[in-house]
């Protein structure tokens, strides 16, 4: 027989109703050995085979229907399908009755049995689809792959993460349902920070010994320093010691640099910088300042603006304090203006000495300030050291490599690991079209609900262009507002205000906010994970992620990324944003590293020479990032930027303009040519975007 020659011994035959015959599967060792069909027939003594036919490949083959009852013979256990019918099952059963053999009736994947194979269903494998049946986790997952493909090419991590999911609840219908912007907090929940505290013995306000002008200004808003200002304080804040504080985001870093710079003024030692890398944080630092102090120490605003024209805005040199841009303070050292007597620099954000541009502007600009503090400290007779006498503090609330960095800019580092409150946070997929909706739906959710310290739930929106700020504001329902560097300052601070009051559910913005604006929010929805062109880093993701939930307003922050599949922003992004979305949740924070290519160390050697002279070398030296500098030696002599080490007049006009090689030259070739300036500048934002 032929059965009998090919199949020694059967673990499994199962049975499946398909129209007015059924399939019969043969299982050994867990895989199928042959699939056919049998026909039964109406006998005085029963049911009985009539007819089987096993399929092999597309053709039928035309089998005795002994050989059926030789395999049901041979069977460690027979299997009937749970989608077979109840009349099927008895005209089954009493066909085996027939030659003395029992069978079971189990639970099976109906698309499994239609296909021929065997998939018993047990309560952990079972998979229930929006058809009220029950499948097998292959055929779900087939079926995900079918839904995916009208998503388009999800990669790989995002594609791992749905199959988890799916195996996890075992619905198919709720996972799809992700596909199409459902918020089920079950399954968009990625994990959850949670809140952190390190036992740090608090030091008493009046303990302090400040200058009585912001000694009781303290005292009158608190009892004890919190966890990260008492570090500092113990570790010499509040007495010169330079320090590198790194901390999240609402912990307190910024009073450790107003207790020290504010109280070396007061006591006649120097004036404060306080160092911001965005106009808007600028704008935002200095109404706070004036604020809180306005009545002991004259308050001034440097920003970037004014290299246009130079009038200074409201820049008064001789305040005791002053709120500046990176570039605000850099132009005045690249054009010779006098801050006066500098004691303490306070420097926001450090971290963005490891970003692109930004980065080696900030490096520059740190060693050129060392050194006007420390000719400053020479003209009046003071300690003439790498920074004179002169405090830094640094603060950040994101450093990959903090040890590495405050090594490098020659300060203690005081690292408070702290989380006020716990971060949920949350992945789902959506299109452009859908991700609106989406974010309406959580603004709501999150404004309708007030945490127990009475505080409704508002949102941060980021997204990657002005112009996705404002078509987001328009379309949700609850009051919002777009917030970016393109509206003017009574424009930006109306907007905080407003927030502040509670009278805005969300405010939707570019990266002008990652930077530290402070929006007390308790939920971040990321719109895009990309920042212009851009995808952004972990260090920038956690920065922002970081600015959902704060201790005395809410009891715990939200984080969505809303994510397309298969989508990104612009022809060089070689990753997808689901691709980037997994990589910015499991990512490490990457260390702070200032890299120079050609043009970076053309740039700020130039400065160097424009501010120092002969002693440009030394300044090279003292940066953070290793600087090329017999290459841009060479580059600034051949370029004629400068003469010996002395800038040119062109020199003295590209660094006070802050040109790259590139752009000075594409500037100087059209003003040659005699180009409209409009077209010039049009092709300098055409080259930027390449």
């Amino acid at each position: 027989m032929v059965v009998s020659r090919q199949v020694q011994r059967v673990d499994t035959l199962f049975l499946h109703e398909d129209g007015d015959d059924y399939r019969v599967v043969v299982q050994r060792d867990g895989d199928r050995v042959f699939r056919g069909r049998l026909e039964l027939k109406e006998t005085s003594a029963g049911p009985r085979p009539a007819r089987l036919r096993v399929t092999e490949g597309a053709s039928e083959d035309l089998r005795s229907p002994d050989e059926f009852v030789e395999l049901a013979r041979r069977a460690n256990r027979i299997r009937i399908s749970e989608q077979t019918s109840r009349r099927a099952r008895d005209e089954l059963r009493a066909m085996l009755d027939g030659y003395q053999l029992d069978a079971k009736v189990v639970r099976t994947c109906r698309l499994c049995a239609s296909d021929g194979r065997y998939s018993p269903l047990t309560s952990d494998t079972a998979i229930e689809t929006d058809a009220d049946e029950t499948i097998c986790p292959d055929c779900a997952r087939e079926e995900l792959d079918r839904q995916l493909a009208y998503h388009g090419d999800i990669s790989g991590t995002a594609r791992d993460r749905l199959e988890a999911l799916l195996l996890d609840v075992q619905d198919l219908e709720r996972i799809t349902n992700l596909l199409k912007g459902e918020l089920d907090p079950e399954l968009t929940k990625f994990d959850e920070i949670s809140p952190t505290v390190e036992a740090v013995d608090p030091v008493p306000v009046d303990s302090l010994n400040l200058h009585p002008g912001i000694q009781s200004k303290i005292e009158d808003q608190f009892d004890t320093l919190l966890p990260v200002q008492s570090l500092a304080v113990e570790n010499g804040s509040t007495e010169g010691q330079d320090q590198l504080v790194v901390s999240a985001t609402a912990t307190g870093k910024t009073l450790i640099g107003e207790m020290a710079g504010i109280d070396r003024a007061l006591n006649g030692k120097g004036k404060m910088l306080f160092l911001v890398p965005l106009v808007a944080l600028a704008n935002q630092k200095y109404g706070e300042f004036e604020d809180r102090y306005g009545d002991v120490v004259d308050v001034t605003l440097r920003v970037g603006a004014s290299r246009i024209n130079d009038t200074g805005q409201r820049f008064d040199p001789g305040a005791d304090v002053v709120v500046g841009t990176y570039e605000g303070i850099d132009h005045a050292l690249r054009t010779g203006k006098d801050l006066g007597d500098v004691g303490t620099v306070v420097i926001d954000e450090v971290h963005t000495l490891g970003e692109g541009e930004r980065g080696h502007r900030l490096d520059g600009l740190i060693s050129r300030l060392k050194y006007y503090c420390r000719e400053q400290a020479g003209t009046r007779g003071g300690h003439k050291g790498a920074s004179g006498d002169t405090q830094w503090i640094y603060l950040s609330a994101t450093v990959g490599n903090p040890k590495t960095l405050a090594a490098a800019l020659g300060a203690t580092l005081i690292e408070f690991e702290e989380r006020p409150v716990p971060i949920e946070r949350h992945v789902t997929f959506a299109d452009g079209r859908e991700k609106i909706r989406i974010e309406n739906k959580l603004v709501r959710r999150a404004f309708d609900r007030k945490s127990s310290k009475g505080y409704r739930g508002q949102s941060i929106i980021f997204t990657n262009s002005r112009r996705r700020c404002h078509e987001i504001s328009r379309k949700l329902e609850y009051s919002s507002a777009p917030y970016h560097a393109g509206l003017d300052n009574s424009r930006r601070t109306r907007v905080e205000r407003q927030f502040a009051d509670q009278d805005l559910a969300a405010v939707v913005t570019t990266a002008a906010l990652a930077a530290g604006v402070d929006f007390p929010a308790s939920q971040v929805v990321f719109d895009s994970l990309a920042m212009g062109i851009e995808w952004l880093s972990v260090q920038e993701f956690h920065q922002m992620l970081g600015r959902a939930g704060r201790p005395d307003y809410h009891d715990k922050g939200t984080v969505y990324l809303l994510v397309e599949p298969d989508g990104t922003y612009h022809n060089s992004q070689e990753m997808t944003e689901d691709e980037v979305a997994f990589k910015l949740l499991k990512g490490e924070m990457e260390p702070v590293t200032t890299r120079y290519d050609g043009a970076a160390a053309v740039e700020e050697t130039l400065a160097n020479i424009t501010v120092a002279g002969e002693q440009s070398g030394q300044l090279n030296e003292m940066m953070v990032g290793e600087v090329p500098t017999k290459y841009a030696l060479g580059k600034l002599l051949e370029y004629e930027f400068i003469d010996g080490l002395e800038p040119t007049p062109l020199g003295r006009a590209v660094t006070s303009h802050f040109l790259g090689p590139d752009d000075a030259f594409l500037l100087l070739d059209g003003i040659r040519k005699n180009e409209n300036p409009y077209d010039i500048v049009a092709r300098m934002e055409g080259r930027e975007d390449e």
